[in-house]
């Protein structure tokens, strides 16, 4: 039997997409075993701040909830943009997730050139917002925001503040407290809370955004000195109770909160995501979760996942907005 080389050729590409299609989707007896295996959650920043501790915090009640170990992986760099798009790659499988932040929202608009869209991706929970805040070392000269704003006016572009990374929450608080305030002060983005902590205490940036998570325990103990919270009223936890907010310091109209939630690339079959969201909710509602996020203000979520996709397409745009009026770029 005759077979032009033109047919055997589509037979050819027809196989390819066959096995492609065969790579990608998700049979039925595997979402009725799901999970099988551990699974990983991408942290996209360093080990140490406040998505990692949420991260680590969430792991081991999920574990035990799933049967199978939650393995959390740092994979810090590109303002996030590196371990988001590790995730935005792997299979819809329900193996592979990310704990997003602030960033995941606003990476769109200060990236022209997007190694990914954040259509590739599923909300599985929203875990909990909480605020920011702005804080200096312990021996630092700064005892308010007052203090900060006297002395950056005095001297701009001397003064210098410390994020976790370009296009985080903090990073934006940052340049939204300088918009408002009308203040020239430098930004200094770091890969990951951690490392920004530490030199802030050595001096070698005057101040610091950070999310309540990464600090607390620091403020707790003294050796960071918080001068305000960037949400609109005071935040609930002990720690932070008597910080006043940056709106209630002399620069009115300022609110930037930050938030923490779990994504599984887009096409994971809805039954895995119910899974991993309810175990997500069983985790955040644990005592050792609470008492673990007590003191960093985390209000939890706990919502559906449609709730969550919402409410990422609506920071999406508010932020976008924020940037653009600003002319925050990334660094």
């Amino acid at each position: 039997m005759f077979i032009s080389r033109q047919s055997a050729r589509w037979k050819h590409v027809a196989g390819i997409a066959a096995v492609l299609i065969g790579a990608t989707a998700i049979a039925p007896a595997a979402v009725a075993a799901y999970p099988d295996k551990p699974i990983k959650i991408v942290v996209p920043f360093a080990p140490g701040g406040g998505t990692d501790m949420v991260a680590r915090g969430m792991g081991q009640p999920m574990a035990e909830m799933l049967g199978q170990p939650v393995i959390i992986e740092n994979k810090p760099g590109g303002g996030t943009l590196i371990g988001t798009d590790q995730v935005a790659r792997s299979a819809p499988d329900g193996y592979t997730l990310v704990m997003a932040t602030l960033a995941h929202v606003v990476n769109p608009s200060l990236h022209p050139k997007m190694p990914y869209s954040n259509d590739a991706f599923a909300g599985v929970m929203l875990v909990g917002r909480s605020p920011n805040v702005l804080v200096v070392r312990a021996e630092s000269p700064y005892k308010s925001v007052k203090d900060v704003l006297d002395a950056a006016r005095a001297n701009p572009g001397k003064l210098t503040f410390a994020s976790q990374g370009a296009g985080t929450s903090a990073h934006l608080a940052g340049e939204l407290f300088k918009s408002l305030a009308k203040v020239d002060i430098v930004h200094i983005p770091y890969r990951g809370a951690g490392p920004a902590i530490n030199d802030l205490m050595g001096g070698q940036v005057d101040i610091m955004f950070a999310t309540a998570a990464s600090v607390g325990t620091s403020i707790e103990s003294g050796r960071l000195r918080p001068l305000a919270v960037t949400t609109a009223q005071r935040s609930p936890a002990p720690v932070l109770a008597k910080v006043p907010t940056i709106a209630e310091s002399g620069v009115p109209g300022y609110v930037a909160d930050s938030w923490y939630g779990l994504f599984a690339p887009a096409g994971t079959p809805p039954a895995v995501i119910a899974k991993l969201n309810a175990a997500a909710t069983r985790a955040v509602q644990t005592d050792a979760f609470r008492k673990r996020v007590e003191n960093e203000g985390l209000v939890i979520s706990a919502g559906t996942p449609e709730d969550f996709d919402k409410y990422a397409k609506q920071e999406e745009e508010r932020w976008r907005k924020v940037v653009k009026a600003a002319g925050i770029t990334a660094e």
